[in-house]
């Protein structure tokens, strides 16, 4: 009996002892738990920003995101940032596995996820679009010994700055060889069409389509209709700016309050060359001003204008004898 009692008491104490041992380790395994989560892994950067169309993937939590550092735990996952972070791209998948950060993606393994911002920022599914127009294509032209730069817009392709051609009956503003550099020549109509000057005070009465004038090869000064395709492209395609706004040069333009400065939007590239008129001339900084091929009467033709304080693009033909003036040209392709 008392072996039997020994035996048992020893049973006993093995049992305790057992459990003894269980109870520490599930301790130690609290602690370690414990002490991971207060002891978080940390990954930051100064500034990250994410893109994708899919912003959060959970598997157990709400989710968002709008961080440049994440802290990870073995319990939970919070993303902080004290700066405004655009958030649109597949950012994180949540999941019960790995963890992981790269320059491209995040992801977490957690039971639940937090995201806070101390900036203003909205999540979202999509970033605003840039307000900025489609790329401008350019390309160059070769003629008379100077290369010029071309530019599509629409169904047109333009040259993308002035002509500087010497012929009769052209000059550079002020008599000045770095005005042309800049400007291009300043022409009397019947110089652009290439006619005799008779035609600047009679009538020439000749057809407006596809006449080449001075114009390279292939090229031609446009009619007042060509003009017209040009505005209505523009206007049609340069949201809230005025046309004139968005043909004008960015700087070069004389500034006006409350009046929009140049964008060049569509590459225009249009400089205030100013004008020549009976000799003297005016109006360079503040106005910009092209011949069209059509003829009005007998002294005077189409041209078209864009002012340093008006955001429109205008045509105008003079009572006057206009052909007389000097003018910018910009041709256009065949």
């Amino acid at each position: 009996m008392k072996q039997k009692q020994r035996i048992a008491l020893l049973g006993i104490m093995a049992v305790a002892l057992i459990l003894a041992a269980c109870g520490g380790d599930s301790g130690n395994n609290s602690s370690e738990s414990e002490e991971d989560s207060s002891s978080s892994i940390e990954f930051s950067s100064s500034s990250e920003q994410i893109n994708s169309s899919s912003v959060v993937k959970s598997s157990s939590s709400s989710v968002g995101i709008s961080s440049s550092s994440v802290v990870v735990s073995s319990s939970s996952v919070k993303v902080q940032s004290s700066s405004s972070v655009p958030l649109s791209s597949s950012v994180v998948k949540s999941s019960s596995s790995s963890v992981g950060v790269s320059s491209s993606s995040v992801v977490v393994s957690s039971s639940s996820v937090k995201l806070q911002s101390s900036s203003s920022t909205p999540l979202s599914s999509s970033v605003g679009e840039s307000s900025s127009s489609s790329s401008i294509e350019y390309g160059t032209l070769s003629y008379e010994g100077q290369t010029y730069k071309t530019v599509v817009i629409g169904t047109q392709t333009w040259m993308a700055e002035n002509l500087n051609y010497a012929v009769d009956s052209s000059w550079c503003y002020d008599n000045e060889p770095d005005s042309c550099a800049k400007y291009g020549r300043l022409y009397q109509w019947a110089s652009a069409m290439d006619l005799d000057t008779v035609y600047n005070s009679s009538t020439w009465g000749g057809s407006d389509v596809n006449h080449q004038g001075i114009c390279p090869d292939d090229w031609h000064l446009p009619s007042t209709n060509e003009w017209n395709t040009l505005y209505d492209y523009v206007n049609a395609n340069n949201g809230s700016d005025g046309v004139g706004t968005s043909l004008k040069s960015v700087s070069g333009w004389k500034a006006s309050s409350g009046i929009a400065t140049g964008t060049n939007q569509f590459g225009f590239s249009a400089l205030p060359a100013g004008r020549r008129n009976v000799g003297n001339f005016y109006n360079a900084g503040n106005y910009a001003y092209f011949w069209s091929a059509t003829e009005n009467y007998s002294s005077n033709a189409y041209y078209w204008y864009l002012y340093y304080s008006n955001e429109d693009f205008g045509n105008y033909f003079s009572s006057g004898d206009s052909k007389n003036y000097g003018f910018s040209v910009r041709c256009l392709k065949d």
